[in-house]
């Protein structure tokens, strides 16, 4: 299960079948004001960097992790997954991140932070290698199989077996309320087949998505057997989460965090 945590005035989410240190968070707990209230993570949407570094301390005293150690991802809707060590923390503003919508490390205490406000955040865990992983999926980085990429870097790098991968997918903009034109279901049918119209419905001249069925789908077809899936959606609870449509883009960042540790011999 997907379940929420809460220490004072910060509340996030974490799935019970990870080990590693991780979360997903929410909108709570941080000290950004305004329409950027509380806990924006990014510095793109008009927040100050001062901020944003407070609150990204405010999320590693909570969850465990050093932000000398963190990596980011600068996201650009692709598949592109960076395998990255300690080396590759380059501060604590995204936009100075090489392009890439996934992160790998096996290396103990680094932190890879990838960055959601509608979009589906992916996190991996592989407890006998120690590797972990995360993901940002927009619609076009679902149907480019992202998730399948991130588990395609975890074995060829660092040796995981799929089976042996933790998965949680977090909150992200439900199917009731994910609406597009014809244009994404038929990226979808093109990327997964047939399969994937169970999670397509259409209405009116609309059609509606469940975008977290589509990478668990995904996430299974790469060998992943051991899925959490979260139930929120951003947009029912806007109050809690950032949503992109929701707010027109007059938002902060939530994100998704997950810490590499050493591994039990």
């Amino acid at each position: 299960m997907i379940i929420t945590k809460k220490q004072n005035d910060l509340e996030y989410l974490v799935a019970e079948g990870i080990t590693a240190a991780h979360c997903f968070t929410t909108r709570h707990g941080g000290v950004s004001t305004g329409s950027k209230s509380s806990l924006s993570l990014a510095y793109t949407k008009g927040d100050t960097m001062e901020n944003v570094e407070t609150n990204l301390g405010i999320l590693g005293n909570a969850i465990g992790f050093d932000t000398d150690k963190l990596v980011m991802t600068l996201q650009i809707h692709s598949d592109i997954v960076r395998a990255v060590t300690d080396q590759d923390h380059l501060g604590l503003c995204h936009n100075v991140y090489p392009k890439c919508d996934g992160l790998v490390t096996n290396t103990p205490g680094v932190a890879l932070l990838i960055f959601t406000a509608d979009c589906t955040p992916l996190l991996f865990h592989d407890p006998v290698t120690g590797a972990v992983g995360a993901a940002h999926a927009g619609w076009k980085g679902t149907a480019q199989a992202i998730g399948a990429r991130v588990v395609e870097a975890m074995v060829k790098n660092y040796g995981s077996r799929p089976e042996d991968i933790r998965a949680a997918i977090g909150p992200n903009v439900g199917f009731c309320h994910f609406e597009t034109d014809w244009d994404v279901p038929e990226a979808m049918i093109a990327a997964y087949g047939d399969e994937v119209n169970a999670y397509i419905q259409k209405k009116g001249e609309k059609y509606y998505l469940d975008l977290k069925e589509i990478n668990a789908l995904c996430l299974r077809r790469a060998g992943v057997t051991h899925i959490e899936i979260s139930d929120a959606c951003t947009m029912c609870q806007p109050d809690r989460f950032w949503s992109h449509r929701v707010t027109k883009g007059d938002r902060g960042s939530q994100g998704a965090v997950i810490v590499c540790g050493e591994v039990s011999k």
